[in-house]
């Protein structure tokens, strides 16, 4: 079906829109996450008397480099989902063969966006930071959004597509009257 061809890569395109955007304000507007990473990692908003504090850092070198991973992760997947819903859009009227081929930047795009939204932000920054124990920076309820999201597209674009069928005669006259 060619509307679904058309939805892979539109939703594609719309996961590039916000992790460009992400990416961008998180350069034009660098102080105010970095503020949020600076917190989590340092776990200076978890409880009182945390036995978990062990695992702070508090090195504001780390904080500026686990920021940069985190910026270049996001930039990195919006180019690959920018590249992949262009390449699904060119290869939509192609054989299914093709237009199966040229899922894989969108696939490489929804590991990546995966691995920032869940490992980084639930595992690393919820988990080992304790970011749960913060009433202030906590972003997991956003981070599990954009990961949902991100496996929606994946799951919804890894779908295998056949090739487009022409429509019977009796389907193309009964579409020419409606």
């Amino acid at each position: 079906m060619l509307i679904a061809r058309y939805a892979k890569s539109v939703m594609s395109l719309s996961l590039a829109a916000f992790l460009l955007l992400v990416t961008f304000d998180n350069i034009t507007d660098y102080g105010s996450n970095f503020a949020f990473v600076r917190h989590v990692m340092s776990m200076d908003t978890t409880f009182p008397g945390n036995a978990l504090m062990y695992r702070s850092v508090t090195m504001p070198a780390l904080w500026h480099l686990a920021y940069a991973i985190i910026i270049v992760s996001q930039a990195t997947a919006g180019m690959l989902y920018l590249i992949g819903g262009i390449r699904l859009y060119r290869a939509r009227h192609a054989p299914g063969a093709v237009f199966n081929r040229a899922k894989s930047d969108v696939i490489a795009a929804s590991l990546l966006g995966f691995v920032i939204f869940f490992f980084m932000f639930m595992v690393i920054g919820g988990e080992w930071f304790s970011m749960w124990q913060s009433k202030d920076y906590n972003a997991q309820e956003a981070a599990f959004r954009f990961y949902m999201a991100v496996l929606g597209v994946l799951i919804f674009v890894s779908l295998p597509d056949g090739n487009l069928a022409e429509p019977a005669a009796s389907d193309r006259r009964r579409h020419d009257v409606l």
